[in-house]
């Protein structure tokens, strides 16, 4: 959406201040032994405590139409992206050197935000997850470092994908950022590299959410058989992070921040 009015954008700053608030308590507990299922149940409890909505129960995100199940996604290794945490491996404990993805929405007075971390849990990680995680951090950043008026989103796919190949990651090419705002996905669509069918030029008050998605082999994915949790054909491990952010005059605006 593009953000007009004081009380637009008002909104939108609570949503993303209350996302960041949550999504930074439920980092806390991905520890070995944690379930994601344990991780749904408090967010839920997070989301009644502050009287707001879920953005992804009962999105029809599946591949057959399906709704979705629970209130956050947590994937895990080589699942990238919309693993349910109330689904068939919600209760499978977290081991030491799990890769662990958190992505989560709020809808606050109306305005969604959303918002992903990820995490390696434990004290023994393999070194080549870590950079793979130092990069999506770094990923993120330089994407919303070119989220100026004047810039395109293509700008932002650019910078995506020159982290990525500065690290040597894959990253899935069918998966993307989106508009966030008066709805959970809108337009346009933010790819992690610069394509021509997707080159929208950002204007004051656009909001959009930026999320690298990288993968230690290559991009190729398949969707599991719970019809949602994105994985990778090769097996490699994955890492995905996303931030809310607004076009402003000033420049960038990270939304998704306590």
């Amino acid at each position: 959406m593009v953000a007009k009015t004081k009380k637009e954008i008002e909104a939108l700053r609570e949503s993303g201040r209350r996302l960041a608030s949550h999504l930074q308590e439920l980092s806390k507990m991905v520890k070995p032994g944690v379930t994601p299922k344990e991780i749904d149940v408090k967010a839920r409890e997070l989301l009644k405590a502050d009287g707001d909505q879920p953005a992804f129960l009962g999105y029809g995100s599946g591949k057959n139409g399906d709704k979705f199940p629970s209130v956050i996604c947590v994937s895990s290794n080589d699942t990238i992206v919309h693993c349910p945490a109330s689904g068939v491996s919600s209760t499978r404990q977290f081991e030491e050197g799990d890769v662990v993805s958190l992505d989560f929405g709020v809808k606050h007075k109306g305005f969604y935000t959303d918002h992903a971390v990820t995490i390696i849990t434990g004290k023994k990680h393999d070194p080549k997850d870590e950079e793979m995680v130092k990069a999506a951090y770094e990923a993120v950043e330089a994407g919303i470092a070119q989220a100026r008026v004047g810039n395109t989103t293509g700008d932002i796919g650019e910078a995506v994908e020159r982290i990525a190949n500065k690290y040597g990651l894959g990253f899935p090419r069918n998966l993307c950022g989106h508009g966030v705002g008066k709805k959970i996905h809108e337009e346009p669509h933010v790819p992690n590299f610069r394509d021509p069918r997707h080159d929208v030029p950002l204007e004051e008050g656009l909001v959009i959410a930026i999320e690298p998605m990288f993968t230690r082999g290559s991009g190729d994915l398949f969707i599991d058989k719970d019809n949602f949790s994105y994985r990778t054909k090769d097996g490699s491990r994955t890492a995905h992070v996303e931030h809310t952010v607004m076009v402003t005059k000033q420049g960038p605006e990270i939304l998704t921040k306590v």
